[in-house]
């Protein structure tokens, strides 16, 4: 008998390969898909704004990289003695209005010039669910300040649509050449409710859909799919019962490698790992031969794979294997 009915994506037309740029800005389940690009030795730039839930949000931080807009202490509030960007995660806040802004600034500039040679854009909507000021600014963070601050909204799917077709004009108009990956994640904001939780990821569904739909250079991850319909149990989240686990990210970088990434790319990832592994062993003895000729085997093989592919960053590896 079967308990399980495995869904596998259906593999994009055009992939991914290791020399393209890709600018990752959404959800917390961004930061993970990130976190293992980078570490296959994918040219990422993973959430500029910090991490972002709503499209309004998601769309604005965009819109600022192209505009390249520089932020002043206008735009900045002070509240439980830091200084704070309502556009922002609070990674970005600071003790001084200065060293907010030198942080905020600085990613915003590298934002710009790395989204202009841009390659894929990968956006993970998290929930259509909105915090408003009085002046009916949407925020991306509301920094623990008094809920009643904030009016609490369900965006409609027109006003969603809205907010991303404006955004992936921009895009291209910047960037011609990039193309956009729409993933929805797999994280529940039970916070909201049950109901409202799904009404919320169903607006989100909805209007990508209807963008992906449309246009040739966008496409969807079924990231959401993967793990509430595929794994479709409780053991695939952490003791919150919220976030995916350990298992269930890694299940879901496995379709997302078949799915997204190309055939050639992938065998490279394979002998990454050979040596992302030989960096994780803790040796014995340190200053063994057998050490010594371990250490000089993975240097030869880093800078084979390196002259190779001479666009892979390898200098941290070089380093550690005792170039």
């Amino acid at each position: 008998m079967d308990f399980h009915l495995e869904f596998s994506p259906k593999p994009f037309g055009t992939k991914i390969k290791h020399q393209d740029k890709l600018l990752l800005a959404g959800s917390c389940f961004t930061e993970n898909i990130g976190e293992k690009l980078k570490r296959h030795k994918f040219d990422v730039l993973e959430n500029p704004n910090g991490i972002l839930f709503n499209p309004v949000s998601i769309a604005k931080s965009v819109t600022s990289y192209i505009e390249n807009k520089r932020y002043t202490e206008a735009d900045l509030f002070f509240q439980n003695e830091t200084w704070n960007s309502w556009e922002h995660h609070t990674r970005f806040s600071d003790t001084t209005a200065e060293g907010c802004l030198q942080k905020i600034n600085t990613s915003q500039e590298a934002a710009n010039k790395f989204l202009k040679e841009a390659d894929w854009v990968l956006l993970t909507l998290g929930s259509a669910f909105v915090y408003e000021l009085e002046n009916t600014n949407v925020v991306a963070n509301c920094h623990k300040v008094p809920a009643d601050k904030f009016k609490k909204r369900l965006l409609p799917v027109e006003e969603i649509l809205a907010v991303l077709d404006n955004m992936m004009h921009r895009i291209f108009m910047f960037n011609s050449n990039a193309k956009i990956i729409f993933t929805i994640s797999p994280v529940r904001h039970l916070r909201d409710g049950f109901i409202e939780n799904n009404r919320s990821k169903a607006a989100l569904i909805q209007a990508v859909h209807h963008m992906v739909n449309k246009f040739d250079k966008l496409f969807y991850f079924p990231a959401y799919e993967l793990v509430i319909d595929d794994l479709r149990d409780y053991r695939f989240y952490a003791e919150d019962m919220v976030h995916p686990n350990y298992s269930a990210t890694n299940y879901v970088w496995d379709k997302f490698v078949g799915c997204c990434i190309d055939d050639e790319a992938q065998r490279l990832m394979k002998a990454i790992n050979e040596i992302n592994a030989a960096k994780s062993h803790k040796a014995f003895n340190a200053q063994s031969v057998a050490h010594k000729k371990f250490l000089q085997a993975n240097l030869d093989k880093v800078k084979k794979i390196q002259q190779q592919h001479p666009y892979i960053n390898f200098e941290e590896e070089l380093l550690y294997f005792g170039d």
